[in-house]
């Protein structure tokens, strides 16, 4: 039970009335700050060291030349990157979970991460397209992915268990698809493909910024104006239909939300896994709150990407070891240890 200074009532103008959750809003704002700090880290983690304190005069437009190209043209926009996948992963998983009404329901097991890499794996082998078609070619991939598995899903309604179901069965598909296509790349095409499934922020620069922040500052309004309603349907589509919100559409718009956003990421840093998984868990964990938790969803997700990556960098040093690799490692564990405790709980 929230305690008075955990919930409260927020008056707005022409008498509207809004319900803030102030734990929540404080551990999105600890969150935002802390992956805010990790990406200051990173910009100056590398072979050439910069000292946080010249990474933020750097920043403010105070650095010398040489740190100006350093932080400016060469770590800063994979920092960027960095945040923003991230985050479109934390919202995009979060949404995934509330609108199924299960914890399993992510894009790394819906099948959409799986799809993305399907329509980046075409251009590559098939096409021996550009980096840009590359990037179009996954999202083209996320997006059709995600409305196949919604047609599939369909019956009266989308329902949870049904969704999560038709999105491990789509993955397996997509996962024997992907298999093939690279057993036909010839050596280079393989090479390039294999570099680009692992899920890395190696050599982004401000062409992916600018695109993916766009789809944020778009998207994310949307969602976070459709929390109230994501709210309500956690409680069964009677109730929600009872209390006046149109569940069908909305599940419509904020799976669509999602996919934009899962595609996207995916676009841009290559399949991440477990990041849209486990930040939605973890973040629900600090707020001890049951609703969906969009804005700690989304901090938390660009904390834990960013601070894989800085924790890649200082054990294996820069572009050894693709974050990916970290959040799979650490994304792996954290599901086995979902699956037990939900056995457990009779749950699965």
């Amino acid at each position: 039970m929230k305690t008075p200074t955990e919930s409260r009532a927020v008056r707005m103008p022409g008498g509207l009335s809004l319900r803030l959750d102030v734990r929540a809003l404080a551990v999105a704002v600890l969150l935002a700050a802390a992956a805010l700090a990790a990406g200051v880290l990173l910009v100056g983690t590398g072979d050439a060291k910069i000292a946080p304190a010249d990474v933020l005069r750097t920043l403010a437009g105070n650095g010398t030349a040489y740190q100006n190209f350093i932080v400016d043209e060469l770590r800063l926009p994979r920092v960027l990157v960095g945040l923003l996948v991230g985050a479109a992963l934390g919202l995009g998983g979060a949404l995934f979970q509330a609108v199924s009404r299960n914890p399993l329901g992510s894009p790394d097991v819906l099948g959409l991460s799986q799809g993305s890499a399907a329509g980046a794996l075409v251009v590559i082998v098939l096409l021996s397209g550009s980096a840009a078609q590359v990037t179009a070619g996954a999202l083209a991939g996320g997006l059709v992915t995600g409305a196949l598995i919604h047609l599939l899903a369909w019956r009266q309604g989308v329902h949870g268990y049904r969704l999560v179901l038709v999105g491990i069965g789509i993955s397996a598909i997509l996962t024997a698809v992907n298999g093939y296509l690279l057993t036909k790349a010839d050596l280079v095409d393989a090479a390039r493909a294999v570099v680009w499934m692992t899920g890395s922020l190696n050599g982004r620069d401000w062409t992916q910024v600018w695109p993916l922040l766009g789809l944020c500052v778009v998207v994310v309004p949307v969602v976070l104006g459709h929390a109230r309603a994501l709210r309500m349907m956690e409680m069964g589509d009677d109730a929600a239909s009872a209390l006046g919100v149109p569940v069908q559409r909305t599940r419509l718009v904020l799976m669509t939300a999602a996919v934009l956003l899962t595609a996207a990421a995916t676009a841009a840093a290559g399949p991440v896994s477990f990041v849209a998984l486990t930040a939605p868990q973890l973040a629900r964990r600090l707020t001890r709150s049951p609703g969906p938790n969009l804005l700690p969803s989304l901090c938390m997700g660009a904390l834990l990407l960013v601070a894989a990556d800085w924790a890649s960098q200082r054990a294996f040093g820069a572009d050894q070891l693709p974050v990916g690799v970290v959040t799979g490692v650490l994304g792996g564990a954290y599901l086995l240890w979902l699956l037990v405790t939900e056995r457990r709980a009779g749950r699965i």
